[in-house]
């Protein structure tokens, strides 16, 4: 039984500690003190710690795509894998009730809770691709850096590090969530449901096409020489 709650309850701190930095960071930028740079550095350190944290426990995903991704790589059997999913969507939620309790109402509503939301004139098909690219790029930080046998011993920081120019580049356009749990707990505790299918359908479809990439031609197999 421990062995079964313990990378549950791992992947629910960690997730949680991520959302509730992101939500909180996105509620204080709307007073104007922090900038778009401010979000994407609190968002990157958050997963950064909460990835370093708990990796040796469940892995460190913090996020249903990623968890999808490392599924389809057949490096987590499909029942962890769908709870880690159900750990992860719940702490999201926890994490962004705790931001509407503990911070200023007026800042909490004017941001939907820290809800990421798509530019005017952007279309849900480019919202998708957006994310789906983004999310590529950090679930192939996450297998050359923590799932690869040859991969460097760098904790959670290089994937963590991945949200910065991501957030810089993206986030005035989608929010930049690259993380359907980042996006589902605002929504739900905001009722802000708004393009919400992009932040699904964009990561997973990033996190597919980066596992394949990975499972079959990027990671090593028994026989490659050491780099």
């Amino acid at each position: 039984m421990r062995g079964t709650i313990r990378p549950l309850a791992a992947e629910f701190i960690g997730t949680f500690f991520f959302v509730f930095v992101g939500c909180a960071v996105v509620v204080l930028a709307g007073s104007g003190d922090i900038g778009l740079t401010g979000v994407a550095f609190a968002h990157a350190l958050a997963l950064a710690v909460g990835i370093t944290m708990v990796m040796p426990i469940s892995g460190g995903h913090l996020n249903p795509a990623v968890t999808f991704a490392v599924w389809m790589a057949g490096r987590i059997e499909g029942g962890r894998a769908a709870g880690y999913v159900v750990s992860q969507l719940a702490a999201a939620a926890l994490a962004a009730l705790a931001v509407r309790q503990l911070y200023p109402l007026d800042a909490v509503a004017a941001s939907g809770v820290g809800v990421p939301r798509t530019a005017a004139g952007i279309s849900i098909t480019s919202a998708i691709m957006l994310e789906a690219l983004l999310t590529a790029l950090l679930v192939s930080a996450v297998f050359g850096t923590a799932v690869s046998s040859h991969a460097p011993r760098v904790g959670g920081f290089a994937i963590g590090l991945t949200l910065l120019p991501a957030i810089v580049v993206a986030g005035p356009l989608t929010g930049a969530a690259l993380n359907p749990a980042r996006a589902f707990g605002p929504a739900l505790v905001a009722g802000d449901w708004h393009m919400h299918l992009a932040y699904w359908i964009g990561p997973l479809l990033g996190a597919a096409v980066a596992a394949l990439l990975w499972a079959k031609v990027l990671l090593p197999v028994a026989g490659d020489p050491e780099p």
